[in-house]
């Protein structure tokens, strides 16, 4: 079966760095589109960033635009998240996903097929 296993969350204080992986197994990785999303407590999962198949194409939410960046390696089925210049806003628990790849980009949680359990990053201010 699909398996997405998140790891490299944790406690960061603000200013400082994290990167996040998720381990793929059970697809063929290489044709998914991927996406990472968070959610904080009592608010919505929401897209943080997005990178198609091949890696051409990305997305990023305005609100990590130029301290995340999202990366992946077809080769070992591994997708990564570095995150930068952390702030306590960006607390919440991190997904990633997996779509089948479309000719837009798919925003919502709903467009997305598999996910992992999530990791936690937690920044302190």
């Amino acid at each position: 079966q699909v398996q997405l296993v998140e790891s490299g969350g944790g406690l960061v204080q603000a200013g400082g760095s994290l990167r996040l992986t998720c381990a793929a197994s059970g697809l063929t990785f290489s044709t998914y589109a991927m996406g990472w999303f968070r959610q904080a407590p009592g608010k919505e999962r929401d897209i943080v960033g997005y990178i198609s198949w091949s890696g051409g194409r990305k997305y990023y939410a305005d609100s990590v635009k130029g301290r995340f960046t999202i990366s992946r390696d077809n080769a070992k089925n591994t997708l990564s998240l570095q995150m930068n210049s952390l702030k306590p806003e960006d607390t919440a628990v991190y997904y990633c996903a997996a779509a089948a790849d479309r000719v837009y980009i798919p925003y919502r949680s709903t467009e997305y097929d598999y996910w992992g359990q999530g990791t936690q990053v937690t920044v302190s201010s």
